[in-house]
């Protein structure tokens, strides 16, 4: 079961202390992560009894090259070719993990939107204002952050797009 709490006690991740100096309003969910689950997101969803709809993966990708972030619904996958779109690019491609993690400072499974080491273009998918609130990854597996997806697109400086396919 998951637990929550309105505000990351000090000592929170990179996500939870960037939120709380843009003052904006969470909740942290936690939950005890299982290593054997075969899909983190779906893990989360489950833990928390939230929809699949509302709780969104954070991918990293390269567009032509340079890393770019994408946050989808864990209900679907990434569609690639509708990323690059988005920003401009022709080619798309899951980064390697090891720079993913290195350049993001999180490890895979937890990687958030938010307190990223290197600021990244992001894409969030256009289904992310039909809720009131989603949930992302808060920067560490078994970590989640509730949150409005405009506060979300406001401080990533995410531009909208429909990423997401079944």
């Amino acid at each position: 079961m998951a637990k929550k709490s309105r505000k990351q006690q000090p000592g929170g991740t990179p996500a939870t202390v960037a939120l709380t100096a843009a003052g904006v309003p969470y909740t942290v969910h936690s939950y005890d992560h299982d290593p054997a689950h075969p899909s983190y997101g779906e893990e989360a969803a489950e833990a928390m009894g939230v929809s699949p709809e509302r709780v969104f993966k954070t991918l990293v990708a390269e567009v032509d090259g340079a890393l770019t972030v994408a946050v989808v619904p864990v209900a679907g996958r990434l569609d690639l070719k509708a990323l690059a779109a988005a920003v401009g690019g022709k080619r798309a491609v899951l980064a390697d993990p090891v720079l993913a993690e290195r350049t993001t400072g999180y490890v895979l499974g937890g990687i958030s939107p938010l307190g990223q080491r290197k600021r990244l273009p992001t894409v969030l998918d256009d289904s992310a204002p039909a809720h009131a609130t989603i949930c992302v990854s808060a920067g560490r597996r078994g970590l989640e952050i509730e949150l409005a997806p405009a506060d979300l697109a406001r401080l990533t400086a995410a531009v909208s797009a429909p990423l997401g396919r079944a």
